[in-house]
């Protein structure tokens, strides 16, 4: 057995870069409970006041009326984020202030002549609607469940279909349908029996065959059709959900356009600044206590960990962000269907970090601009049609491509998934079928042969 020296290198990470990865991975909010758990229990760290100039707030409300006015979605946050207070205070009371489905529907069962039986299997009835107002669950089962007898059941099920909004308490599409037209065009029998007999056709657009069916002109069917799109399949969505409250975003980065140029700037408005409190740094330098200047470094050196942890997210980010307005320029001047390919490799090399710093600088962070709110990861996607031939279009290109030429399609011979994809190899977006098909069912659009209009 022989003895000897072997030397090596071996990369350690202190808890200071451990420290670093974690809350440059921090999402906004995560990061904003770390930092006020920390400010909990470490006294040396605390909250630095924010001081806007004059020039600095001219020029924040120029980008916040740019955004108001290019993006209502996000409009009244800017708003209330100028005027003061809490951001999200008047969405949130909007939200709260409304009334629940089953409170409409139990005040207006207060006001009817029913017994008590009835009424009390009403309410029951009314407590079980989903959230779309439909009674999903069977009635003889519910009826069962509570107790009361079948013929109760039907007479409290009719009550509770009787109430506003109409179509509620329905237990199908069909007879949700129904309901609503019973009550405004009762003397359409046309529309009453296409809703009972020929959502399908109707769906499909064929109107050829519902009107052979039911031995009607086809511009009839086509009117009574037009009617029954009218209506409101989920009576119930309309009222607050009495189980869950609404889920707010807050963006990380917000994205303005100056003088014809973009410009990204950290949203800071939510988030406190940090620094070393002067009291704390000037007592551990004149204490002679070893016990206290012992205590006090450590949170010194915990607070200014912390400090620069933040300032190196902040800096990643906006390199990262810095990447995406150079790369997806397109996008952000002409909107969704003008993303390039771009995967986080190539911003990486870019930027001349880790692929994996970019990933986690991209993780849980959002970016806001005219367009709305997006995850930063929406920014990034892999080149499509390699294997068909090198196209230079990403998903968000080939779906905005797959719309746009079935808008334009002859509704009486629609393109099929194969003449999609030469179109879109014309166009430089080369794609096999089974991927436009794909892409297609992602969006929501039928097959050829479920959008063929009959004439």
């Amino acid at each position: 057995m022989e003895l000897g020296l072997v030397q090596t290198q071996r990369q350690t990470l202190s808890p200071q870069m451990i420290q670093n990865m974690e809350v440059l991975q921090m999402p906004a909010q995560e990061l904003l409970e770390h930092v006020q758990a920390v400010l909990q229990e470490n006294p040396v760290l605390e909250l630095q006041e924010h001081y806007d100039p004059p020039e600095a707030g001219d020029d924040l409300r120029r980008r916040l009326e740019w955004l108001e006015a290019a993006d209502p979605q996000n409009g009244p946050y800017h708003r209330q984020d100028w005027e003061g207070g809490d951001p999200l205070e008047g969405r949130a009371a909007a939200q709260d202030g409304r009334e629940t489905l089953y409170a409409h529907l139990l005040a207006q069962l207060d006001g009817l002549a029913l017994d008590g039986e009835t009424a009390a299997c009403a309410r029951a009835l009314a407590a079980s609607l989903d959230r779309n107002g439909w009674l999903e669950e069977g009635l003889s089962t519910l009826a069962r469940e509570l107790g009361c007898p079948p013929e109760t059941a039907e007479r409290a099920l009719a009550a509770v279909q009787s109430l506003d909004p109409a179509g509620v308490g329905a237990r199908s599409l069909s007879e949700c349908l129904l309901l609503q037209l019973a009550r405004s065009r009762p003397e359409d029998r046309l529309a009453q029996r296409i809703a009972q007999s020929h959502l399908d056709e109707l769906a499909k657009g064929r109107y050829g065959a519902i009107a052979r069916a039911l031995g009607a002109g086809q511009e009839q069917v086509r009117r009574a059709c037009g009617v029954i799109r009218s209506l409101e399949p989920r009576p119930g969505r309309a009222f607050a959900a009495g189980w869950e409250g609404p889920v707010y975003i807050t963006p990380d980065v917000v994205v303005t356009r100056a003088a014809g140029r973009l410009e990204a700037q950290p949203n800071e408005r939510f988030f406190p600044a940090l620094s070393v409190s002067p009291y704390y740094a000037r007592l551990l330098r004149e204490s002679g206590d070893a016990q206290v200047r012992d205590y006090l470094g450590g949170k010194l050196r915990q607070a200014q960990w912390l400090i620069q942890a933040v300032d190196q997210r902040r800096a990643t980010l906006m390199a990262c962000v810095g990447c995406l307005l150079e790369a997806q320029e397109e996008f952000f001047r002409l909107g969704p269907g003008h993303l390039k390919p771009l995967t986080m490799a190539q911003a990486a090399r870019r930027m001349g970090v880790h692929e994996s710093t970019v990933s986690r600088a991209v993780n849980g962070k959002y970016l806001q601009c005219a367009m709305g709110t997006y995850p930063l990861s929406f920014f990034f996607s892999r080149r499509l049609g390699a294997e068909e031939g090198g196209g230079a279009a990403c998903a968000d290109r080939a779906r905005a491509l797959i719309k746009e030429l079935i808008a334009q399609e002859d509704k009486g011979r629609p393109l099929s998934d194969e003449k999609l994809c030469r179109l879109m190899a014309r166009q430089g977006c080369a794609l096999s079928r089974r991927t436009v098909a794909k892409y297609r069912d992602e969006l929501g659009i039928p097959a050829a042969s479920g959008r063929r209009a009959e004439l």
